[in-house]
């Protein structure tokens, strides 16, 4: 690692929350651990990790080369940063309001899905999500990948996947058992606002870095 380490805590971090947050990957692996049993939940969490991996290596890897050929893409992905997190906290905060006054819906169970099919499902559902790739895009203005080395990008990657994997096997184990569910519906827009301040702060963050800059 030739990295600070805050560089990678940051990303983490932010990764974390997004990946807590409902999306199309959360209420699949909820949806599938509610109608198909624990493996098959564990098996879908599996499955996101493995995609974050991807996600991250092909995103950091063609970023660094385009920074490499054209420097002041960094200015400009920042900027994208910065408004794709407004954005996000604009949504979640929208999202927090409508569960706080209509209330949340429990996912649909997906039943009868051994593990293979819900991992090859989480897959296609990772792959075919248009909040990761706003999420990496994200993700990109906070990390310094111009001067990154590839084990700087392999241990990012990594600590990507395990910490998207981990969140998603909690969710795995948790809506296995019906319970779970009550406790999603109560505790959805507690989630969807404290992610919105979140972003909102990281977008403050890095609002401050850009014009700190000569």
């Amino acid at each position: 690692m030739t990295l600070d380490p805050g560089a990678f805590l940051a990303v983490w971090a932010f990764l974390a929350l997004n990946v807590l947050s409902p999306g199309p990957n959360v209420v699949n692996t909820i949806a599938t651990a509610m109608g198909s049993g624990r493996p098959a939940g564990l098996a879908s969490a599996a499955g996101v990790a493995l995609g974050i991996g991807f996600w991250c290596l092909g995103m950091t890897l063609g970023m660094a080369g385009a920074f490499r050929l054209f420097p002041p893409l960094k200015a400009v992905l920042t900027l994208v940063g910065i408004a794709l997190l407004v954005w996000f906290s604009l949504r979640y905060a929208m999202r927090a309001r409508r569960g706080w006054r209509s209330g949340s819906t429990i996912p649909e169970g997906r039943g009868d899905l051994r593990p293979g099919a819900a991992f090859g499902r989480s897959l296609g559902v990772n792959a075919t999500n248009p909040k990761a790739l706003t999420t990496w895009v994200a993700i990109l203005s906070l990390f310094p990948v111009a001067d990154a080395r590839s084990g700087d990008i392999a241990l990012l990657c990594v600590g990507a996947s395990v910490i998207a994997g981990a969140i998603h096997g909690v969710y795995a184990v948790v809506f296995s058992s019906p319970p779970a569910a009550r406790l999603y519906v109560r505790a959805a827009p507690v989630v969807n606002g404290a992610v919105a301040v979140f972003f909102a702060a990281f977008a403050v963050r890095l609002a401050a870095g850009l014009a700190a800059q000569p």
